[in-house]
């Protein structure tokens, strides 16, 4: 009976090894294979080298640090600046998301779930438990409403439309909501709009401060996770605020919400609100990569000072712009970009304020606007001293508790100065201008393969 027995044992050790892919090798754990796809509206800016920093005399006084030979890893970048019309992108999400889960909650209490129409076919999507899977169920017994309001961690319904127009309303609940959570009160309206109450739409995020992480001896994991809360609509007062005894209610009304200006860049956008962007940008992506089954791609985020200017060089070693210079008027006689030329002359550029953001002609890596038209956020903090002490691989002066961003390029406002590739000015995380802007970039983890 015992050697019967090791005699099974070992013919079952024989199935294994006969069925073992790797026969016994060392050949790795199975994975997907990793076929990116290049990001929608961005170029691939390749690795390499530069010296960073103005060797020219600073004119303005901005403190710029000594020059410095720095190399940055391979990144790709947004052609142009950050849209309104890709901004009210993400305004409408959130919009949207606010929406739904305020109807959501009331058919919740209500008690109300997709089958009895109206409201209730904006129900949670666990609202009727025979359609859950044993995990749904698991963590909507164990793990929702661990939060705030209760309601935290239940998915919303996004199968259905939701309804703006007031006489396609379907029931009194679903008005309740939108008159009186969404839109501004009436006594607060005119001209018989209705105007969503842009306070309200907030944006809330959550990410982990790896580099506080990494350098802590003590603490746990959930030591280092910070939850942000941003008001995400863009400040149009700005375009008032920034300019005193002058006449710009036009562009406060107009700038961001009407489709004339869809394709100009948007401002009035704080760091903190660009930070938001870039977080919700990587979960909209991630979002359809998990729909369709395929992995996670690595975050958007706002470029580091070091990765902005190599990109507004386009390869030009000691360029003054990012079209060579040291000139701003090409041989033909026009203007290279969108500033203030000859002592205040706004329109001698052909452009009062901004312009459309794939206007005039892109640097050698095909991106635009890298001068002038909107000033960009960088995810570096300034300090005048920084380029003495950053590392010569992939630089950043990433202090948090600093308040002063590195804004670079200049903007529509700026004087010619602003619009050198290696001229440095910031602004406080928390303010809002109406000639700053941004655009994202994404780590480079390998090319799409064309055979797939």
């Amino acid at each position: 009976m015992k050697k019967l027995l090791l005699s099974s044992i070992a013919f079952g050790f024989l199935l294994a090894s006969c069925g073992s892919k790797s026969k016994g090798e060392l050949v790795g754990a199975e994975g997907k294979k990793w076929y990116p796809e290049k990001p929608y509206g961005m170029e691939l800016i390749p690795r390499g080298s530069f010296i960073m920093g103005k060797a020219e005399e600073d004119q303005a006084k901005v403190l710029n640090a000594p020059t410095k030979t720095v190399t940055v890893r391979s990144f790709y970048m947004d052609d142009t600046e950050i849209t309104n019309s890709e901004y009210r992108q993400f305004v409408n999400w959130v919009r949207d998301s606010i929406t739904r889960t305020q109807l959501a909650i009331l058919a919740d209490e209500l008690g109300l779930s997709e089958e009895d129409g109206g409201i209730g076919e904006y129900a949670f999507k666990d609202a009727d438990t025979t359609k859950s899977s044993v995990y749904d169920k698991y963590m909507l017994d164990n793990y929702a409403g661990m939060g705030e309001t209760g309601y935290e961690g239940r998915a919303l319904n996004t199968d259905i439309d939701l309804i703006w127009d007031t006489s396609e309303y379907p029931d009194e609940y679903y008005t309740e909501i939108m008159v009186d959570s969404i839109y501004l009160p009436q006594e607060e309206s005119y001209n018989g709009q209705n105007t969503i109450d842009v306070t309200k739409l907030k944006y809330s995020y959550k990410w982990m401060d790896i580099e506080a992480a990494a350098r802590s001896k003590a603490g746990r994991r959930k030591d280092f996770i910070r939850k942000e809360v941003v008001p995400i609509y863009p400040d149009t007062t700005v375009w008032i605020r920034d300019f005193e005894y002058s006449y710009n209610e036009p562009m406060h009304n107009d700038y961001f919400w009407h489709d004339a200006y869809s394709d100009y860049p948007v401002v009035g956008i704080s760091w903190e609100q660009a930070q938001a962007f870039c977080n919700w940008r990587t979960k909209h992506k991630n979002d359809d990569q998990k729909a369709r089954g395929r992995q996670f791609v690595n975050k958007f985020r706002l470029p580091t000072e070091a990765e902005w200017e190599y990109a507004a060089r386009g390869g030009i070693e000691g360029g003054t712009y990012p079209w060579g210079g040291p000139y701003v008027i090409s041989d033909t006689g026009c203007f290279m970009a969108n500033f203030k030329p000859q002592r205040g002359d706004y329109a001698a550029d052909a452009a009062l304020y901004t312009v459309e953001a794939k206007s005039f002609e892109p640097n050698d890596f095909n991106l635009y606007n890298m001068a002038g038209n909107v000033a960009e956020w960088t995810n570096s903090s300034y300090d005048p001293n920084s380029y003495e002490y950053v590392s010569t691989m992939n630089p950043n002066a990433g202090a948090g508790a600093n308040a002063r961003k590195v804004i670079r390029g200049g903007s529509w406002k700026d004087v010619a100065y602003f619009l050198q590739v290696s001229t440095r000015d910031y602004e406080y995380a928390d303010s809002a201008r109406s000639y700053i802007g941004f655009r994202t970039v994404q780590d480079y983890m390998g090319e799409e393969d064309s055979t797939q």
